[in-house]
């Protein structure tokens, strides 16, 4: 399969989707966010001055994954049925991991919207705990699964523990 933003003159395009069917699509993604420990124990015992941390960071992955197509220019408008956006804290790690699952029915898939969910997120975290730690490191962001289309369900081979702790959690 070629590229599919570009058209047979190389100008770039929006993909057309009319005559796609209509089917069922969700999308998993995931990221985290390495903190110090002090910012681990501020999340966990809620002592951040700005508020709930993962409250509000899953309110704006959630709203960040609704405006998708406002912030990636060739991606659809899509209406979302459901979006769930979940975090893991790891001790161990001073790790918050994040995962977005994210459906609609559709022509086009939502893999760009549980991306972009898991960014927003994960950003706002770094955005509500700066005033801590400027050190923050966001990182290994990536799709874990998608289904529907013609391709149906598709899992990424390269993490399957990460595909794994999801399924455990509960998140699809």
């Amino acid at each position: 399969m070629g590229l599919t933003h570009f058209d047979e003159e190389g100008k770039v395009v929006m993909v057309d989707v009319t005559n796609k069917e209509d089917t069922v699509r969700e999308a998993a993604a995931t990221g985290k966010i390495q903190v110090s420990p002090e910012v681990y124990e501020a999340i966990r015992s809620g002592a951040v001055g700005k508020g709930d941390v993962l409250g509000v960071a899953s309110t704006a992955g959630i709203m960040g994954a609704k405006r998708t197509s406002e912030l990636i220019p060739l991606c659809h408008i899509l209406p979302l049925t459901n979006c769930r956006v979940r975090f893991e804290m790891v001790p161990e790690e001073y790790t918050i991991y994040c995962y977005c699952t994210v459906k609609t029915t559709g022509k086009t898939g939502v893999e760009m919207e549980a991306l972009t969910g898991v960014s927003v997120a994960l950003l706002t975290i770094y955005d509500m705990c700066k005033a801590l730690d400027k050190s923050m490191e966001i990182g290994e962001i990536y799709l874990c699964r998608k289904t529907g289309g013609k391709s149906g369900e598709i899992q990424n081979e390269n993490h399957q523990s990460t595909t794994q702790k999801a399924k455990e959690l509960h998140l699809w």
